[in-house]
């Protein structure tokens, strides 16, 4: 068989998984869930206003189901971006600042025990 034929049928066997392909991609497309643009919800920076209702929703009601909590706090935001600000931005116990000296020397004494793990 010269170089020709066989070309002519790895394109003709590439043609019948590209169709599949294409069939298998498609399909996929369709069951995709909605994004946050598509669903309506908003994306990007929060506001100071949208900080406050979280705060203040979350001191009144507790936090509960993260997955309800946008609804029920009036907020167009979706579960898990509440649940992010909340841990890493609003929660009133987190600690902000430079690390003390004692609390420099334990992460340095800590790392030389433990690594990188």
């Amino acid at each position: 068989m010269d170089s020709f034929a066989i070309l002519f049928l790895f394109l003709i066997i590439l043609l019948l998984f590209c169709d599949e392909l294409v069939l298998l991609l498609h399909a996929a497309v369709k069951m995709r869930t909605l994004s946050s643009d598509e669903s309506g919800l908003k994306k990007g920076p929060w506001s100071p206003e949208e900080d406050q209702t979280l705060v203040d929703y979350i001191q009144k009601h507790g936090h509960g189901s993260w997955r309800a909590l946008p609804k029920l706090a009036g907020l167009n935001r979706c579960g898990k971006s509440c649940r992010l600000r909340w841990t890493n931005y609003l929660r009133p116990d987190i600690k902000r600042g430079k690390f003390s000296e004692e609390e420099e020397k334990l992460i340095i004494n800590l790392h030389a025990v433990l690594g990188n793990k």
